[in-house]
């Protein structure tokens, strides 16, 4: 037997409806904040992953997965939605487009790390971006998109924490003195921050070793060195989020390991699943798209997986809606009739009406099992006296219910229930 690699899951029948759930409600709440989506390859040139992302981060030094194509070109598997969509608005100079440009995207999404709850080497995201909106109002229409979409979708176990990272004039500053700390307090910090401290210091800030948590507990704090335009941006943002009556805490230690972030950085965060762990996470990212070779654009979006926002929507009981099956099974009270059940079946599939019928010769007791297993509501028998009146005895399986149906009206019949 061949098993599936480690870090990935099937999606199975069974479990399928409550993806489309999700997907559906994703899509009505971007329909209704004006975003479209966008829909990018499931592998880039790895290049743009080292400009936009970093070549330091963890995210290109660990846990890329990067291959030599025949070509001998270096492909990278996506592992995050937002550079690519950078790319795509770039590459097809979607900055023509009315601006702000709001978008939306499903994909799958990879990286090589350990696998746990929710987390898996291949997962897949439901992501925002909004496009040539530099306004703190642009920033509080996605968090509020993405508050609307979780409480909607029954994740009500919820924390919203805001930062500013400040933008790069103001972020000198405070990178010098993080640099400063740390290298008073080098001897505390894992080797991995020894290089960070040197490429870029505010990564020691998201370290997830825990002696280097407890170090940057006492770091100095970013908001006391943003400059006076980025403070007005996160007081504006607070403003918008306290007016909206959507709770929120401003935690200092959020920070992004992706070096395309500026000013808002922002997490959806719930301990429902165990430790606290993040549902969304997102912010502005006003210098992506010139990282990859387009004009100056402000954005600003999120990225949320969908395999962990299911896991967590279990765990808080909210339960999801029944599984919709098939509404009509045709049987057949024998053999002789199981064409007649076809091409039932196929007018009422015609007609809009979902049907199936037995083709492998079971049993009239064993076609109503059948029907009972695969969630039908209704059975449409066809026997002997039924097809020698040009007729369909229906049953409603939940209650026994039967009546008698003119074959041409079929569509009709069901069509109204």
């Amino acid at each position: 037997m061949i098993s599936i690699p480690r870090g990935t899951k099937d999606v199975l029948p069974s479990e399928s409806h409550k993806w489309q759930q999700a997907e559906a409600l994703a899509r009505e709440i971007c329909a209704l904040y004006n975003a479209r989506e966008i829909r990018t390859p499931a592998f880039e040139h790895t290049e743009l992953f080292l400009r936009s992302i970093g070549d330091d981060t963890d995210v290109v030094g660990k846990e890329m997965y990067t291959f030599t194509d025949k070509g001998g070109r270096s492909v990278t598997l996506k592992p995050e939605g937002t550079a690519p969509v950078a790319r795509s608005y770039v590459e097809n100079s979607l900055e023509s487009e009315t601006l702000p440009l709001k978008m939306f995207y499903f994909s799958p999404v990879f990286r090589y790390e350990r696998p746990a709850a929710g987390r898996l080497r291949e997962h897949h995201q439901f992501g925002v971006e909004f496009y040539g909106g530099d306004a703190p109002e642009y920033d509080f229409e996605v968090i509020s998109l993405a508050y609307d979409f979780l409480i909607k979708f029954g994740i009500t176990s919820l924390s919203l924490n805001i930062n500013s990272i400040g933008c790069p004039n103001c972020r000198k500053a405070y990178n010098e003195a993080l640099r400063s700390f740390g290298e008073a307090h080098k001897a505390e910090l894992c080797e991995t921050c020894h290089t960070r401290l040197k490429t870029n210091p505010l990564r020691i800030i998201d370290c997830k070793v825990p002696s280097c948590k407890s170090v940057v507990a006492n770091a100095p704090s970013i908001l006391d060195y943003i400059c006076d335009d980025c403070a007005a941006h996160m007081e504006r943002l607070k403003t918008l989020l306290t007016a909206a009556k959507i709770p929120f805490k401003v935690d200092s230690g959020i920070v992004r390991g992706l070096d395309y972030y500026t000013k808002t950085v922002f997490e959806f965060v719930t301990d429902a699943l165990g430790a606290q762990g993040t549902v969304c996470g997102g912010g502005r990212y006003d210098n992506l798209v010139e990282s990859v070779g387009g004009k100056h654009t402000p954005c600003v979006g999120f990225g949320m997986g969908i395999e962990r926002l299911i896991l967590l929507k279990e765990a808080l009981n909210s339960p999801f809606k029944p599984e919709k099956r098939i509404k009509v099974m045709a049987v057949s009270q024998s053999p002789e009739f199981a064409d007649d059940c076809t091409m039932l079946v196929r007018a009422l599939r015609s007609g809009g009406i979902s049907a199936d019928c037995d083709s492998t010769g079971r049993s009239l007791k064993a076609q109503f099992k059948f029907a009972d297993k695969q969630g039908a509501e209704y059975a449409a028998v066809i026997g002997e006296s039924e097809k020698a009146n040009g007729t369909v005895t229906v049953k409603r399986l939940s209650d026994g219910h039967s009546e008698s149906c003119a074959v041409n009206a079929i569509v009709e019949f069901f069509a109204s229930r």
